[in-house]
């Protein structure tokens, strides 16, 4: 590959911190689509590999550069992930895992089929105390900012906010991303990833 993340332009790239060794890259498909690829990039000497890739999903409403609560948009940008947690049994997180049946039911909307979405996730640090489990509901930089933004199981179709991947990517990604590797997530629509 490279010595740099693929599709990553200057102003994303000064971004991701220097110690960092694992990038879940989301290239959005336009602005205004809430379809996306997760691809799983690991640092090798000086090199990322490309070492997993999933279909996923983001926002209904797209990308912005300026999140809002209820916006129905996914943040573009640079942000670590420290925290993990889901309704099932941690299936070998390496990032800290919270368990909690009731935390992540009580998130669910009554009435929508998307009952294991919160199997698995992995918390996005945007507008959130890092340490803290994933529905933790402090928000730095005010409520107005939204939160509660994650990687978890993917329905089929956008999303509120989160990034959404198959199972089988949620599995990987928590077998894999480990907190000495200082792992983030890169995230936006293509062009704006490309600036």
């Amino acid at each position: 590959m490279g010595t740099r993340l693929p599709g990553v332009g200057d102003r994303m790239w000064a971004q991701v911190p220097t110690g960092t060794r694992q990038a879940v890259v989301v290239y959005g498909d336009r602005r205004d689509s809430p379809d996306s690829v997760a691809v799983l990039y690991q640092k090798r000497g000086s090199t990322w590999e490309q070492t997993a890739s999933w279909p996923a999903h983001n926002g209904r409403s797209g990308w912005t550069t300026d999140h809002q609560m209820d916006d129905e948009r996914s943040p573009v940008g640079v942000f670590t992930l420290t925290d993990a947690g889901g309704s099932l049994a941690d299936p070998g997180s390496r990032l800290r895992y919270w368990r909690d049946d009731n935390a992540y039911a009580s998130m669910l909307i009554p009435g929508e089929t998307h009952a294991h979405d919160f199997d698995y996730v992995i918390a996005i640090d945007y507008n959130r105390l890092e340490g803290t489990p994933p529905f933790d509901w402090n928000r730095p930089d005010g409520v107005e900012k939204g939160g509660g933004i994650w990687l978890h199981l993917d329905h089929g179709d956008g999303t509120s906010a989160c990034v959404t991947v198959p199972e089988s990517g949620m599995k990987t990604l928590l077998r894999t991303l480990d907190p000495a590797q200082y792992p983030v997530v890169v995230m936006g629509d293509r062009e704006r990833l490309e600036s």
